[in-house]
């Protein structure tokens, strides 16, 4: 078994659309960022890739290559679940939260759970996708940025689930 924890952090600019967990969210601001910001799904892709001390997402994915320019984040995440795979493991569980002031993302949980779930073939149940508000304090709260964090648990893909 394998533990893994990741996070990141965007800032929120109008003029860019907004996706989280894989899925567009209407909104006035959009994360920015050299792919699509996905910050949830950057969040997790750390998260799988530390839990095998793979580095992280910037070393796999550089913000200096024209290759990963707008990608989609869901692309990021199946090539984090290739090499999680290739090393023989299973992703488990995933526990995250998000950190924003605004859009409520209640409505979208399923939708998100559904899109991460596709990706490292796992039950809907197995993702649990929390957020908060900073109460108004911060960068956050001031809608200039949103933070995720990731937890994960792996196991060898021959151990069966807890």
């Amino acid at each position: 078994m394998r533990i893994g924890s990741g996070v990141d952090f965007h800032q929120m600019v109008v003029g860019r659309d907004l996706w989280i967990g894989g899925i567009k969210i209407p909104h006035s601001k959009g994360a920015l960022g050299h792919s699509d910001a996905d910050v949830l799904l950057h969040a997790i892709c750390d998260a799988l890739l530390g839990a095998l001390c793979l580095g992280d997402i910037g070393v796999h994915f550089p913000d200096t290559s024209g290759e990963f320019k707008n990608i989609d984040s869901k692309i990021l995440l199946e090539r984090v679940y290739a090499l999680i795979t290739y090393e023989g493991y299973k992703v488990i569980n995933i526990d995250t939260t998000l950190c924003l002031q605004a859009p409520k993302i209640k409505p979208y949980i399923a939708q998100m759970q559904e899109a991460i779930a596709a990706i490292l073939h796992i039950g809907i149940r197995d993702i649990s996708i929390k957020a908060t508000t900073t109460e108004t304090m911060g960068f956050v709260g001031r809608e200039e940025g949103l933070i995720a964090y990731a937890t994960v648990l792996l196991a060898k893909a021959e151990q069966q689930s807890l």
